[in-house]
């Protein structure tokens, strides 16, 4: 009886696991990751298919939970454990089903009405009592009704059942089973959990913006990620670590090494995006944890994890996702990103954020002379002239200043760099260092670096001097700010039409966001998906289209 038993188990889990549903979704013609915002589910596919084919599918998995125990039950009323233990195998088979049934990754299905069949089983050929098989449904009746959270009303039915279960004469395998069913559900919902915590996941009843569903609501998703552990603890769910930290029960290196091994997550969003022409924009924001000092030390993890959160923001429904801070730098600046993901658009927000930069430039340079100094007796410095966006400043401002002094890590590149734009204007004495020490000499100082620290400090600026900070987190440090006579401009930040809201700080003051992420939210309202930036090199017309469209919709340069 033992063989026969795992036998039985084990075709269990094969029933479980039967994709029914999303053969009958997709022979219909639908997208179950297109129709499923993120989590199968029978009100989000009611939504989004029409009763028919919801109801279909939700009564095709309601079946291979009630099968799954009804064949375990061939074995007699006297293996009430190994039935309570078939429902556990098709509730895992559902959750975990093997790849090739699917020929792709699979979408992640709630399970709830697998569940809901195996109650039945259960019920129907007696391996739990009839009145204890109704607690679970009392309770998620409760839950989600008082709290409208659908994760956290099926947690607590399996924990009820799980518990009144633990006291009753029950065998040890119908124990098991219910503890079992209790603990992969938890493991099933911990994200769901993590986003209650965030603030992020949707309540019962809630419309989920899919992209396409409504011409006046276009959805995208951003990637971000903490600068440092500050920013790690500040999510609400990782809020419980910090004094386990403090008091050293948890290192901070096991903290890192959880990061590490962490998938993307969605952990907020912006709302109240309206353009000038009345369409809602809806932004996911996504990330994984990755600290700055991972990105540079494993390329390829970062990289991974990229290309995940591609695949999270395409299943939780947005057409656009932006790459900001690190992120914008992995797989060749997104292109290996895209080429891994092709459904849906990915950008690395380079064009719209030259052309802030652009936008700003001369702004600044007139207002620069009008104070009465000569542009071409002033000496500009371009911090990280190594990167595009500064050695584009530099091109910029080459024509229009005496001396030029540009500073990044590469010392040979620089030079490269240099030579060219020596060739272009040979007028301007142009030199190169990778010291900030001589950026003192500037009167105009441009910052544009990928560091997640403070560059610029008091001794690196003289009295008087203009700082335009591009970087992001910002390159000048507070103290730059008690130099005598000292300007610092922000920039690359933008504000958004409406009256943008969000539960998350994103560090760059009450309504703005960085120019990468303006890229992505345009490029979602206007559908002109050709747009996008990827790789080293950034379009004219693609930089001049962003700057003219901002206006237009009613994007916003802070200046």
């Amino acid at each position: 009886m033992l063989f026969l038993s795992v036998l039985l188990l084990a075709a269990a889990f094969l029933v479980g696991s039967l994709p029914l549903g999303h053969w009958l979704l997709r022979r219909a013609g639908v997208s179950t990751r297109l129709n499923s915002a993120h989590n199968l589910g029978v009100e989000n596919v009611l939504r989004r298919v029409g009763p028919r084919l919801a109801f279909g599918s939700a009564a095709l998995d309601f079946l291979k939970g009630l099968l799954a125990v009804v064949m375990a039950s061939s074995l007699g009323p006297g293996y009430g454990g190994v039935m309570v233990l078939a429902g556990l195998a098709a509730y895992l088979g559902h959750l975990n089903p093997p790849r090739f049934l699917y020929g792709e990754t699979p979408p992640r299905g709630r399970g709830n009405l697998v569940l809901l069949g195996v109650l039945a089983g259960y019920a129907v050929t007696g391996a739990l009592p009839l009145w204890l098989t109704l607690v679970p449904l009392v309770v998620y009746a409760a839950v989600a009704g008082y709290w409208g959270f659908i994760s956290a009303a099926t947690l607590a039915a399996l924990a009820a059942l799980a518990g009144v279960g633990a006291l009753l004469p029950l065998t040890t395998g119908s124990k098991v089973g219910l503890l079992g069913l209790g603990l992969a559900a938890a493991w099933r919902f911990k994200e769901n959990v993590g986003r209650i915590l965030d603030g992020t996941e949707a309540r019962l009843g809630e419309e989920v913006p899919v992209a396409g569903k409504r011409d006046d609501v276009v959805v995208a998703a951003f990637m971000i990620h903490p600068m440092n552990l500050h920013d790690f603890w500040s999510a609400p769910r990782f809020a419980w670590l910090r004094p386990l930290v403090e008091k050293r029960l948890v290192t901070e290196k096991s903290v890192r090494r959880m990061a590490d091994e962490m998938r993307p997550m969605k952990v907020g969003e912006l709302r109240g995006i309206r353009t000038a022409q009345g369409k809602e924009i809806r932004c996911y924001l996504l990330s994984a944890p990755l600290l700055p000092d991972r990105f540079r030390d494993n390329p390829e993890l970062a990289t991974r994890r990229a290309i995940e959160g591609a695949r999270l923001a395409h299943e939780l429904g947005a057409e656009v996702f932006g790459l900001g801070a690190f992120w914008s730098v992995v797989g060749n600046k997104g292109v290996d990103v895209q080429a891994a993901v092709p459904e849906i658009t990915i950008t690395n927000g380079g064009a719209y954020t030259s052309g802030t930069i652009k936008a700003a430039i001369p702004g600044i340079l007139k207002h620069f002379a009008e104070t009465g100094r000569d542009l071409k007796q002033a000496t500009a410095g371009i911090v990280g002239a190594n990167g595009v966006v500064a050695f584009g400043i530099a091109r910029t401002i080459a024509p229009q200043v005496g001396k030029i002094i540009m500073i990044g890590r590469d010392a040979e590149r620089l030079e490269r760099s240099a030579n060219t734009l020596r060739r272009a204007n040979p007028n301007t004495d142009i030199v190169t260092t990778t010291s900030y020490d001589s950026l003192n000499e500037a009167d105009l100082i441009f910052s544009a670096t990928s560091d997640p620290n403070p560059v610029i400090f008091p001794q690196h600026v003289k009295p008087g001097a203009w700082i335009f900070d591009e970087g992001r987190p910002a390159d000048v440090d507070e103290s730059v700010r008690n130099v005598p006579g000292v300007r610092i401009i922000p920039g690359g930040l933008v504000t958004p039409p409406g009256s943008m809201t969000t539960g998350i700080d994103l560090q760059f003051g009450v309504g703005n966001v960085p120019a990468c992420l303006a890229e992505t939210l345009i490029i979602a309202a206007t559908g002109e998906h050709q747009r996008k930036s990827l790789g080293p090199q950034t379009l004219t017309e693609n930089i001049n289209f962003f700057v003219d469209e901002a206006e237009k919709l009613g994007f916003k340069v802070v200046d």
